[in-house]
């Protein structure tokens, strides 16, 4: 659980910035001479320069869209037959837009999550371009159509990861509520969308049904029905589960077994967080034996005490309770594979897109362009993973080349 940090707001002592720094280059340089001197008056036309402060602004020139006509020639063969040229790929249509501003239109649809009526505006006032919102529609779909087999290999890498973290959410899609599947590593990112939240949904994604590794998620029980695979159960969610209890807690009660459960998972997260930056391969098995034990008397103390499930709160907590003792070990793996990481919030923060996307423009009207987007939203995470800006792997995807992920990357 996320702390006071007891820091003021703002830039901290030793970070880097972002200061705008002048160039040594600039694209223009325009000279201002004093006409008189500011003393006397004297006339400074011949007089001796002695310096120059260098003031520079930084800005866009006019923004005009280029317009290349391609002209197809046609020749008549003295044999009668009509032969014209061959127009360069992707050139299709009396009028077309090209890959950049195609690019420009995912990047504020999908990439900035702007409607398909705001992005039609900003092209429309940015550039001078009229746009429709089918446009928009008709462009996102042919992007997303192009990253069939980017999908197919993100999934099978996450597929054959030793370690990758799940999560969904909800979403709203043609007035309904659906679930946005995430499945992630440091290096790949796979959002999919299904009617379902269950097993259904999580095997229509394709990384589950075939993943032998650690999977890293909440408690949601659906994800239980994997046995072929490894559980680490997230603890940022236990942590907020522990403090719900301890917020329910009777004010004259000088001891919660919730806070000592809490106190012993945050000692072990601890231990092993001092361990991996000391690059150490073992922890001092006495400490964290004494934390475990902590922990395994409160969530003992906790079951007891709420056995008799007499109101809803006490059945919750007795449930927490409950996990707390039987998937210890599945709670406590990445104090035993340094591999593991104790949470599941490089999920959340892959999928949180997904809300935040609805939070700005609202719900997405069909089944297949919430799938459309997720596509392209895996596309663009996973480019980010490896460096790579958005608007740059937008462009490759927009003239037909889109980005995929070295081989050799893990």
């Amino acid at each position: 659980m996320r702390e006071r940090s007891g820091k003021k707001p703002g830039g901290q002592p030793g970070h880097s910035g972002a200061t705008l720094a002048q160039v040594a280059d600039p694209n223009e340089r325009l000279r201002y001479e004093p006409d008189a001197c500011c003393g006397c008056g004297a006339d400074l036309t011949d007089a001796p320069e002695v310096g120059m402060q260098r003031r520079q602004v930084f800005d866009l020139p006019p923004i005009t869209v280029l317009v290349t006509e391609h002209q197809l020639i046609e020749r008549r063969c003295s044999c009668g037959i009509t032969t014209c040229g061959t127009p360069p790929e992707g050139v299709n249509a009396p009028t077309q837009y090209g890959p950049q501003i195609t690019a420009i239109i995912l990047y504020l649809y999908v990439g900035q999550f702007l409607s398909k009526k705001r992005t039609a505006t900003a092209l429309a006032e940015l550039f001078g371009t009229p746009v429709s919102e089918g446009t928009v529609a008709a462009m996102t779909e042919r992007a997303a159509a192009g990253l069939d087999e980017f999908c197919d290999q993100v999934a099978d890498r996450i597929a054959a990861a030793e370690v990758a973290g799940f999560d969904e959410t909800g979403l709203r899609v043609a007035g309904a509520l659906h679930w946005v599947h995430c499945a992630r590593t440091d290096k790949y990112t796979l959002i999919t969308c299904h009617p379902k939240r269950g097993r259904e949904g999580m095997d229509a994604a394709g990384v589950l049904n075939k993943f032998r590794g650690v999977a890293i998620h909440d408690a949601w029980a659906p994800y239980d029905t994997y046995i072929d695979v490894e559980h680490q159960l997230c603890c940022a969610h236990l942590l907020r589960e522990l403090a719900a209890v301890i917020d329910t807690a009777e004010p004259e009660d000088d001891w919660c077994w919730a806070t000592q459960a809490a106190d012993a998972l945050v000692a072990l997260l601890k231990l092993v967080t001092e361990a991996k930056a000391a690059r150490a391969h073992t922890i001092d098995a006495i400490a964290v034996e004494t934390q475990i034990q902590l922990y395994v008397s409160a969530a003992q103390i906790g079951f007891n005490a709420t056995s008799a499930r007499s109101n809803p709160v006490m059945k919750k907590h007795n449930a927490l309770a409950r996990r707390l003792l039987k998937r210890q070990d599945d709670y406590l793996r990445f104090i035993r594979d340094f591999r593991v990481p104790p949470d599941n919030n490089g999920s959340e923060r892959d999928i949180r897109m997904i809300k935040l996307r609805q939070k700005i423009s609202g719900c997405l009207r069909t089944l297949t362009g919430a799938q459309r987007f997720c596509a392209i939203r895996s596309y663009l995470s996973t480019a980010a993973k490896h460096g790579h800006h958005y608007f740059d792997t937008l462009v490759m995807l927009t003239k037909g080349q889109p980005w995929i992920p070295p081989i050799s990357t893990t």
